[in-house]
């Protein structure tokens, strides 16, 4: 060997942001952004030059207004930053945009750290092959060094990434909590409807019954008078009898009673929509319960109604089932969703079927529907969180995420089919070891 010192680190070229990550790896995050709301999503250098975009096109002026509607993240190499993640959107919420851009930049820095290392291995790979043999001695040295380099970086990395794991952890209960909190505010605008509709008239046939009151006061008035009781025998039943034409208390007396049983049955009506509300709710239920799949069917379809086009067919075949034990609240919400993606697969001559059986050891509850139905390339991705098949911002594409999880920790499962009617079946199995 020579008399040259030992190496203690070797450096490669220097890397630029392009020169780590490719196209393959930059666009799909960009577009997925852009599927799930966001306007524009771009990737530029340490220059501020663009590299990778993805939507709307937006020049420095136009992304300089856009600012307070936009989020960026940079993007660092080796403790350096070396450009930085944009993203802009004038209809998203700005608290999910920040979290869009966290988890996307996230990503980006994981793949430049990962890529870095293979890098730079497969730079010392190719120098060791062409070095002479004293030279590898000395190689060997240096990867012996930069081993234990990387192993502190493997454990700082898996540090960071265990962090991160976290925090995306907690993000997606975040987005899964604003998701079930827009449901609730569409259906509680819904059920508001339903409700106002009942009370509207008898309300009305409140203020109609108030003005018969009068007429009967008038007439019983009449009847008081003092005036009236001078009259003779006849001109005191003449008098009356043109009163009682003139107030139509006859037409009265017989309204009347078409009043009270249509206001009786808004009552009933009301009474049942806060019943149907708060027995798909669970309100009362802290703890499982032992509850009845076709009636939890029944009951979210009621809470439903008003979601339902009109002239929709809903059929329901359902079989006897056992008793299923369950936070009610977490089936409610699996039900509402399933229904909800049936509802929504179209708006004229919408059918949508039911099916509930018992096998012997598993439930089963299919829901299906005369929709577009999903293509087979689509299905695999179906249960993805973000993932949907809706325009942007109709969807936020956890609802069917959320169901997986849910029926995954009864420890059953849920699959996609096509229907008979072409549309979309969905079907759960739940095993009977839960009853």
């Amino acid at each position: 060997m020579d008399n040259r010192k030992s190496i203690n680190f070797v450096v490669g070229a220097e890397k630029r942001l392009a020169d780590v990550v490719s196209d393959a790896e930059v666009m799909p995050l960009l577009q997925g952004a852009v599927q799930f709301g966001v306007r524009s999503a771009e990737v530029v250098d340490d220059r501020g030059v663009t590299l990778w975009s993805y939507g709307s096109h937006l020049d420095e002026n136009l992304w300089s207004e856009l600012q307070r509607q936009g989020s960026t993240s940079s993007i660092f190499l080796e403790g350096e930053p070396v450009g930085a993640l944009r993203l802009s959107g004038d209809e998203i919420d700005p608290e999910l945009l920040k979290a869009i851009t966290s988890i996307i930049a996230g990503t980006l820095n994981a793949l430049l750290v990962g890529n870095l290392k293979r890098l730079l291995t497969t730079e010392i790979h190719t120098q060791v092959v062409n070095q002479s043999y004293n030279e590898l001695l000395a190689a060997n040295q240096q990867l012996t060094i930069s081993e234990q380099k990387y192993r502190d970086l493997a454990e700082s990395l898996e540090v960071r990434v265990q962090q991160r794991t976290d925090e995306l952890k907690k993000r997606y209960t975040q987005m899964v909590s604003q998701e079930k909190m827009a449901s609730i505010g569409q259906m509680a605008a819904g059920i508001a409807h339903e409700i106002n509709n009942p009370l509207g008239f008898v309300l009305s046939n409140l203020n109609t019954l108030q003005k018969y009151l009068a007429r009967f006061q008038e007439m019983l008035g009449f009847y008081r008078d003092p005036l009236s009781a001078q009259l003779s025998h006849e001109d005191f039943q003449a008098a009356a009898e043109q009163l009682y034409k003139r107030l139509k208390l006859d037409f009265v007396a017989e309204d009347i009673l078409e009043l009270f049983e249509e206001s009786i049955d808004g009552g009933q009506r009301v009474k049942k929509i806060v019943s149907d509300l708060k027995g798909f709710s669970h309100i009362d239920a802290m703890e499982e319960e032992q509850v009845d799949i076709n009636e939890e069917i029944d009951r979210t379809l009621s809470v439903m109604a008003h979601k339902i086009p009109a002239g929709a067919n809903v059929i329901r075949n359902f079989g006897e089932l056992p008793r299923f034990s369950c936070l009610g609240g977490m089936l409610a919400q699996v039900l509402y969703n399933l229904l909800n993606n049936a509802i929504q697969s179209r708006q004229d001559a919408l059918e949508i079927t039911i099916n509930t059986s018992w096998t012997g050891t598993e439930l089963v509850v299919s829901i299906a529907d005369n929709g577009p139905g999903v293509t087979s390339d689509l299905r695999s991705r179906i249960f993805e969180p973000f993932f949907t098949t809706r325009e942007v911002g109709e969807g936020t594409g956890l609802g069917l995420a959320v169901v997986y999880d849910v029926v995954n920790g009864w420890g059953g499962r849920i699959t996609l089919e096509e229907s008979s009617a072409g549309g979309a079946r969905f079907i759960l199995h739940i095993p009977g070891k839960n009853n």
